[in-house]
């Protein structure tokens, strides 16, 4: 059959094109990470609905670099970073019940956080355990103002 080596490089290529224009939006999906600072500044300029995730990120970050902080003995650097978290949380949740967006996994996120920040206690000194307990009770009462805007009592929606 003469045609049929072309019909089977025109599948080659057709294959190799669909392949192309698969990875093509998944290469542009996949950029660098953009830095701390980057994310703070894109935080003034994003939609209410964009707040709530781009804030938890910064939350997030923050809790791991007062993590590392405290492992290296930097206990002024760690507490500056739960500051942020703390800060970055509350930020997450007026955005999250302002747009009613994200509301759920900023509450599920919120919850890990304190999580890692009971474990975080346990291996702290006294003194930073308090500080660690007040950022605990801080989260656990911006976590209820989620809930309580998740579901509302009464008539109040």
């Amino acid at each position: 059959m003469p045609g049929m080596g072309n019909l089977r490089l025109s599948w080659v290529e057709g294959l190799c094109l669909l392949l192309a224009t698969l990875a093509t939006p998944a290469a542009l999906h996949a950029r660098k990470e953009l830095t701390l600072e980057e994310l703070k500044a894109r935080i003034a300029n994003a939609s209410t609905s964009e707040r709530p995730s781009l804030c938890l990120q910064v939350a997030e970050r923050q809790l791991d670099a007062a993590d590392r902080f405290y492992a290296a003995g930097d206990e002024e650097k760690a507490q500056a970073s739960l500051e942020d978290v703390v800060a970055f949380s509350e930020m997450t949740r007026d955005a999250a019940i302002q747009s009613h967006k994200h509301e759920k996994q900023s509450e599920i996120a919120l919850r890990k956080m304190t999580r890692k920040l009971n474990d975080l206690k346990r291996a702290v000194t006294l003194e930073d355990q308090k500080t660690i307990q007040e950022s605990i009770n801080h989260l656990q009462r911006i976590r209820d103002d989620l809930l309580a805007a998740m579901f509302p009592k009464g008539d109040q929606k």
